[in-house]
């Protein structure tokens, strides 16, 4: 497909279905290796490579249809380093700052939130070369 199938408003609701499920098994993974004492950073890095793999391979087979021009290979890795450079990036400051004054879980959270916001577009370019 061209990128085209699906409207606007139907990817969203599916990325937000994938998004969902992908935050808890974030969560979930990060809150077993932090709870095996592993240090939070590290534990947070593991946490997002397992969950950013369920993430495209659901995203790239039902949220969005993967441009022809962009193999497998290519779209995975736009896709991990797009999410690399959010999801990870904002969840890894997140439990890095946030502990202080919210606790190491709720930290998380506040990271996969504030990552989740901004991760929409840039799975949607790194599928489809597309922003809107």
């Amino acid at each position: 497909m061209s990128g085209t199938g699906r409207p606007l408003h139907g990817k969203a609701w599916r990325f937000a279905v994938v998004g969902v499920l992908n935050s808890a098994i974030d969560f979930a993974a990060f809150a077993a290796l932090a709870g095996l004492g592993l240090w939070p950073l590290l534990a947070n890095a593991l946490a997002w490579a397992i969950a950013v793999t369920f993430s495209f391979a659901v995203n790239s087979r039902w949220t969005f249809e993967r441009a022809r021009t962009l193999g497998v290979r290519a779209s995975f890795a736009r896709f991990a380093v797009s999410g690399a450079a959010i999801s990870l990036g904002t969840s890894s400051l997140a439990v890095a700052l946030l502990p202080p004054l919210t606790g190491l879980l709720p930290a998380k959270i506040i990271g996969i939130l504030v990552g989740a916001v901004l991760n929409f577009f840039a799975a949607r370019w790194s599928i489809e070369r597309r922003f809107l």
